[in-house]
């Protein structure tokens, strides 16, 4: 248990990094020249991206601090589940904010229809990549044993 309670608070280490440069990136975004010209749609793109990525934020550094919380308190198994289904939560929320962000550039820079299709790709991508494939696999393995 202890080895796998490191390599997940490890795994949480890399995706928090992603997350927090996202974030600080998005905090920036409404004071930088040219935001008060984003229309209604950037900016409810804008809004989703950044609370996802709070969300995202909170749900991949929880581990942590709940981790110096309940250290040496026979918790270890609960915190280990508990941080599982947050560092899942969290990829969700990183998800979300990326397809967001993705689509809130594109329809600044460009407009129109491509922001749906960037933001689809993005948002395809990571529900492939970090749900859908390991799920597949999961299945795939159960009908195998």
């Amino acid at each position: 248990m202890d080895r796998e309670l490191t390599e997940l608070l490890q795994g949480l280490r890399v995706a928090v990094t992603g997350v927090q440069v996202l974030f600080a990136f998005l905090l920036t975004v409404p004071f930088a020249a040219g935001f008060n010209k984003v229309d209604t749609l950037g900016r409810w793109l804008f809004f989703i991206s950044l609370l996802s990525a709070a969300l995202a934020s909170i749900c991949f550094i929880t581990p942590a601090a709940q981790h110096r919380l309940l250290f040496r308190t026979g918790l270890k198994e609960r915190m280990l589940h508990r941080a599982n289904e947050l560092g899942i939560a969290g990829a969700l929320g990183l998800a979300v904010s990326m397809t967001s962000a993705v689509a809130l550039v594109t329809e600044t820079v460009i407009a129109g229809w491509p922001a749906a299709v960037f933001g689809g790709v993005i948002g395809l991508f990571s529900a492939w990549f970090w749900f859908l494939q390991p799920i597949t696999d999961l299945y795939r393995t159960k009908d195998v044993n």
